[in-house]
């Protein structure tokens, strides 16, 4: 009989049982449902939800094939699965698991897959480097694996119209008039799912935040093919332009909302790119469109999965500014009826919603924030893998600790991303109904943002200072005749934790 194939929850796709993967076609196949898992963290029962939905979807796809175990540990589930016979693994996503398949007798772990780059190119790549940078690394993807070139250069002349891409969004409309996403049935395997969460949570078993409203994302591979035809023939030719804007009362714009389903390996990102390709030489979707969701995938997905493991495990406590101030309780329970200001409490309650919000809300709303007042970046990024129903270690480490929070001290990025209300009053419709004015940085009505950002500056000056494209930023500090005021004031609000 062939060797036991395990699958983890974020390999669910047929990438993973093909043989050209290394799994004969007649391998049995494991998957376990670990409890301590959630015991471990709280996490958002939307993404719970969702995580377990696709595990026994692919398990009712398998049939006879798979052994389907729930148990309290993963040790004791493939105990319980296979004994003492040989086992293999996709080489998991997160160091942990993968320090616990390698400690485990007879378990053989093979190349990881649902990535495009393997990890020793990356690292030939990174050797020939000065720095690893991801514009530099999206280049090398393009041309090795030939996506948007002509005669080995870039289709168009130029590799990046992220200059084109970063619209705000017409004056005075409320949508952009996008065609929906695609809208998942549930059945009845959802409806065990949550009558099994309810269960754990009544126990006391498990503790979630945050809502679980019917399910949004893909959870099997004929869903994720679904949300990514529709992305492809429907939403893609307007992605571009307005990728980096916010409104409102269009969460979703142009996005292809597929994170949760790349990261559950119910697609695969050549497919996802090779996709979007074909509707650019169709003439359906213009370039810039295109090029900034193969820049979101083949560019940054593959980048942030490579330095991940790159980095190593002492990534995990970067902390450049040493901040260490905690999440408040508001933050972490998702309490956006107790926030007055409008961006913050519009993506904390997407957040609280659905568990996902796209990446501009994460970086220039939640991330700044959360970077101004000082939080531990570990803590944060704890909050974002918890909080998100795409978040993972692997994904949220570099994204949270690198870009967000520029905790490693620019190994990552040139620059904190962080700003004041000027920028979210441009890229968003958040401003006019709020409280607080994004020119005002003291005073009642003195934007949180606006006056995080300068009291963040004055607070880093002295490494900010040398960085080449903080450093006019910086010395805007010496023409505010109102600083001591205004930094007595964020301390008064960091003293009371209350929320904006």
């Amino acid at each position: 009989m062939a060797c036991t194939h395990w699958l983890f929850g974020d390999q669910l796709g047929p990438a993973f049982l093909s043989r050209l993967a290394g799994v004969p076609r007649d391998a049995p196949v494991v998957i376990i449902e670990s409890r301590a898992v959630f015991r471990r963290r709280r996490f958002h029962r939307a993404k719970a939800h969702l995580v377990l939905s696709a595990m026994r979807h692919r398990a009712a796809e398998l049939g006879d094939r798979v052994t389907y175990v729930r148990a309290n540990t993963y040790r004791e589930g493939l105990r319980r699965a296979v004994g003492d016979r040989p086992v293999t693994v996709h080489h998991p996503t997160s160091r942990a698991a993968l320090a616990l398949v390698r400690s485990l007798d007879g378990v053989t772990v093979l190349p990881a897959r649902g990535f495009i780059v393997r990890h020793e190119d990356f690292a030939a790549w990174a050797r020939g480097q000065r720095g690893l940078r991801m514009e530099t690394f999206y280049r090398h993807v393009r041309r090795d694996h030939d996506l948007l070139m002509e005669e080995g250069r870039p289709v168009g002349g130029t590799w990046n119209l992220d200059h084109e891409n970063r619209e705000p969004p017409p004056r005075e409309a409320r949508t952009l008039g996008a065609a929906a996403p695609f809208q998942p049935r549930e059945d009845s395997i959802d409806e065990d799912v949550r009558r099994d969460l309810d269960r754990w949570e009544r126990a006391g078993d498990v503790a979630f935040v945050g809502r679980d409203g019917p399910r949004l994302f893909p959870a099997d591979r004929r869903e994720a093919l679904s949300a990514l035809r529709r992305f492809l023939r429907h939403r893609l030719a307007g992605f571009g332009a307005y990728e980096d804007a916010m409104l409102g009362g269009d969460t979703t714009l142009s996005h292809s909302l597929l994170s949760s389903s790349l990261n559950l390996g119910l697609l695969d990102p050549v497919e996802c790119v090779e996709g979007a390709v074909a509707v650019w030489r169709a003439g359906e979707a213009p370039l810039n469109s295109v090029e900034g969701f193969v820049r979101q995938i083949a560019g940054w997905r593959e980048y942030v999965w490579q330095l991940y493991w790159y980095f190593g495990e002492d990534y995990r406590a970067s902390n450049a500014f040493g901040h260490t101030g905690s999440l408040p309780d508001w933050w972490n329970e998702l309490d956006a009826e107790a926030v007055s200001a409008q961006c913050l409490a519009t993506v904390m309650r997407q957040v609280r919603d659905t568990g996902w919000t796209h990446h501009i809300p994460r970086l220039m709303v939640l991330g700044s924030y959360a970077l101004q007042r000082g939080w531990d970046p570990a803590a944060v990024t704890d909050w974002f893998h918890r909080c998100f129903v795409d978040g993972y270690d692997w994904v949220m480490l570099p994204n949270v600790v690198g870009m967000s929070q520029y905790a490693d001290g620019g190994r990552m990025t040139t620059k904190p991303y962080t700003s004041g209300g000027a920028y979210i009053d441009r890229m968003s419709d958040f401003c006019r109904p709020c409280p607080y004015r994004p020119d005002r940085r003291v005073g009642d009505d003195a934007c949180p943002f606006t006056a995080g950002y300068w009291s963040f500056l004055h607070r880093h000056r002295g490494s900010l200072e040398h960085n080449a494209r903080m450093t006019r930023a910086v010395h805007g500090l010496d023409r505010l005749q109102d600083l001591r005021a205004l930094l007595d004031q964020e301390e008064q609000r960091e003293r009371s934790a209350d929320p904006p």
